[in-house]
């Protein structure tokens, strides 16, 4: 992966489910930030015909919508989980998606790279907001790593508000956990998004100007 020019700045969102890291990109981008949304493009790529075609082949027609197009919770079912098979099946999933995804975020970077470097002037701060961005490697392409951190039982009780039992709540741990290896310390900001509003804004405040 190549360099980020220095009037570009890469930041990664790194944190468990419903620790609060879509909330940071969400603050980061009120000061100016520009993001990229992994779990929307993810989104794009299930509707692109070649993918849905893809994905009916290796999971079956079930995993359809009436309208055609694909059900993501149907697919999460079955990808999802701390069995073997769950296991085999989400890799098989990746392999479809992953590859498409990562085109497009990789052609967003170089493009905002290329931008920054012809206008020159001011700093550009892009987010990744990547649910897997360590285990996917997106982090060696990240100047700044931000470590979202949050209360275990402030985390539970977002994800059980989300509907998720209990035993949902651990395969989507066991997902993500599967692969993870803590960022390099010397990039990495902590940042607790357990608080209020104004407990998490006044720490995206600090990261801010440090990247001013």
């Amino acid at each position: 992966m190549t360099a980020s020019h220095p009037a570009l700045v890469v930041v990664g969102l790194v944190g468990r489910i419903a620790a609060g890291k879509s909330t940071v990109a969400r603050a980061l981008a009120a000061r100016g930030a520009e993001v990229i949304d992994a779990d929307r493009i993810a989104h794009e790529v299930l509707d692109e015909p070649d993918t849905r075609s893809a994905v009916v082949r290796r999971f079956g027609a079930a995993v359809l919508r009436a309208d055609g197009r694909v059900d993501r919770a149907a697919l999460a079912s079955i990808v999802f989980g701390s069995t073997p098979e769950a296991g085999t099946a989400l890799a098989a999933l990746e392999r479809i998606v992953h590859p498409r995804v990562r085109e497009r975020i990789a052609a967003d970077l170089d493009r905002m790279r290329d931008e920054a470097v012809t206008a020159g002037g001011a700093r550009r701060v892009v987010v990744l907001d990547v649910p897997l961005l360590v285990q996917a490697g997106w982090d060696e392409r990240c100047d700044r790593i931000v470590l979202v951190e949050c209360d275990e039982q402030v985390r539970r009780a977002r994800m059980a508000a989300r509907g998720w039992t209990t035993e949902h709540q651990a395969e989507r741990d066991a997902a993500w956990a599967r692969g993870y290896r803590p960022p390099p310390p010397w990039k990495t900001t902590p940042v607790d998004a357990s608080g209020d509003a104004a407990y998490i804004h006044a720490q995206i405040d600090s990261l801010w100007r440090s990247m001013s």
